[in-house]
């Protein structure tokens, strides 16, 4: 695959930043996505949030990072890998456990590298899967 410059440049920035700095991207992503996602199914004001804080928080992040492993390349696989060696500083929240919490932080993580190489069809793949429509992708 050859990448036109403007692409490997961004594809060099994503990966000078750290992984904390794209997950703090990708959480923004990802919220935006699942939001979008939710406001297509339904205008009653009352849903939104609530429907949006099943699909936004560390145990459904972690749930949906479990659904794209399989489908990641080595390169998105790598990212992954540095998201949830990330060390942050401060705790998980105490109503999640670490492992999820860094799971969360793996996705976002992908999500923000994804958006800043300008993968937007693959974020979206894979954001599919992620949300359980791997039959469209598979």
């Amino acid at each position: 695959m050859k990448l036109t410059l403007q692409e490997a440049v961004a594809t060099e920035k994503a990966r000078l930043l750290s992984p904390l700095e794209l997950a703090f991207i990708g959480d923004s992503v990802h919220t935006l996505l699942t939001r979008t996602r939710i406001a297509d199914r339904t205008r009653r004001p009352n849903d939104l949030h609530r429907l949006s804080a099943m699909e936004v928080n560390a145990s459904a992040q972690a749930e949906q990072l479990a659904r794209i492993l399989p489908y990641l390349t080595e390169e998105e696989a790598d990212i992954v890998r540095r998201g949830r060696n990330a060390h942050p500083r401060h705790a998980a929240p105490h109503s999640f456990s670490p492992d999820l919490y860094r799971a969360s932080t793996a996705l976002e993580a992908l999500y923000g590298y994804l958006f800043i190489t300008g993968s937007g069809d693959r974020l979206a793949c894979l954001d599919d899967i992620a949300r359980g429509k791997e039959e469209d992708h598979g």
